[in-house]
């Protein structure tokens, strides 16, 4: 890590959703491990929240449209965070709806460098995706949002979609984004497919999620289930799922390995009533804690059978620090945490009885269960460690800070 002789000064900039999930958890990490080294780095927050335009008074339509361009709320409180830390750099995560586009704006106005973390495909893709509900749309990539627009893939919207991608394609033209100096990426893949999109291969850094591994694992136990752990939503391959397993039953009848399902989301009613038609099917609703540590420690192995490009998957991560292995979908950066043949198996995409060939491969070896889940958690410990992660980081930020 380079050698500084004050700390940089960062604000982070993040614009919570309505529902928390992982990229909360990882914009809170990312800030704990930067105050976690006070001699390279002083970060503070700016948090904007999408729930605020729940409350009353809730603003009108018109009001929400053009506050999303400019907020002048958070563009005031923006300025005033500025001036009290006198930030070297800023760290956008997701800025929208709250916080609005004109951040980029305010950045170029100051001049301060800012530093985009890309927890997904934005500014790509008005879903955040490259998804339009049941199928990828890449065509974000290429400026073209018109497959999400018709699949309303923001807010279940054809509007609000359309609308999105208006303020978008503006802040491409107007030259909002070179606000960004630096791009961080979750995973290659990502990295490669913001480069197609036309981000220079120089100002795009690859920094995977760190891990905060358990320094001793519970005893390996292995109660004969296999677990999905993720949201309930047609990307992550629910319906995949189902189909596999259904092969998995004709093959083996009763005594079919059981799939446990954890998860909430979308399909919760759907996935709800196909468990109920599934003698060797369950499903566990929303888990968390340590019933949640308590599934993992008991499975054979996890199943990620994800239809669209998952940017890293940290479900992976989980799996591996119980020693369990994975079975996954070869889509977007599970590729990269999976090694396949040894801490998992990658099965082709949607390919359904690739996926129960494979379960039912690894029901039948428990030896083989046990081997993959070790290489796991040893690639965890080797891999995810925060001391790699904040020196890929430290190069963006150099990066960045180079070109004020």
């Amino acid at each position: 890590m380079t050698a500084r002789a004050a700390p940089t000064r960062i604000l982070s900039i993040f614009n919570k959703y309505i529902e928390r999930g992982g990229e909360e958890v990882a914009v809170e990490e990312i800030c704990a491990a930067l105050a976690r080294h006070p001699a390279e780095f002083e970060p503070r927050e700016l948090l904007f929240h999408s729930a605020d335009w729940r409350r009353e008074p809730v603003p009108s339509v018109w009001k929400k449209a053009r506050w999303f361009v400019r907020n002048p709320t958070s563009i005031a409180r923006l300025r005033e965070s500025q001036s009290a830390l006198r930030a070297d750099c800023w760290l956008a995560h997701n800025l929208f709806p709250v916080g609005s586009a004109a951040i980029y704006r305010e950045a170029l106005r100051l001049g301060v460098p800012m530093i985009q973390y890309l927890h997904n495909y934005r500014p790509f893709s008005v879903s955040g995706y490259l998804w339009d509900g049941e199928k990828l749309a890449p065509g974000g990539l290429r400026g073209s949002f018109w497959q999400e627009i018709r699949a309303g893939a923001w807010q279940d919207s054809q509007l609000k979609t359309a609308g999105y991608a208006v303020v978008l394609k503006a802040m491409h033209a107007l030259g909002w984004f070179e606000a960004v100096k630096s791009w961080v990426a979750i995973s290659e893949f990502m990295r490669q497919r913001f480069i197609e999109a036309g981000v220079p291969a120089e100002r795009i850094f690859t920094a995977p999620h760190f891990w905060r591994a358990m320094e001793s694992p519970p005893a390996p136990r292995d109660d004969g289930y296999f677990l999905f752990l993720g949201r309930l939503i047609t990307a992550k391959g629910v319906r995949v799922l189902f189909e596999a397993w259904a092969l998995v039953e004709e093959a083996l009848g009763s005594r079919a390995p059981r799939l446990v399902i954890a998860g909430a989301g979308p399909l919760e009613g759907s996935v709800r009533e196909c468990c109920g038609r599934r003698e060797r099917v369950e499903f566990a609703g929303h888990v968390s804690g340590e019933k949640k540590a308590e599934l993992i420690a008991g499975c054979s192995a996890m199943v990620a059978p994800s239809i669209w490009w998952e940017p890293l998957g940290l479900v992976t991560y989980e799996a591996y620090d119980f020693q369990k292995p994975m079975l996954a979908a070869a889509s977007g950066g599970l590729t990269e945490t999976v090694v396949d043949g040894e801490t998992g198996l990658l099965h082709e995409p949607g390919n359904a009885r690739q996926l129960a060939e494979q379960v039912l491969a690894l029901h039948s070896d428990p030896g083989r269960r046990a081997a993959m889940g070790a290489n796991g958690r040893a690639w965890l410990v080797g891999n995810t460690n925060e001391a790699l992660w904040l020196q890929r980081f430290d190069r963006a930020v150099e990066y960045a800070l180079a070109g004020r």
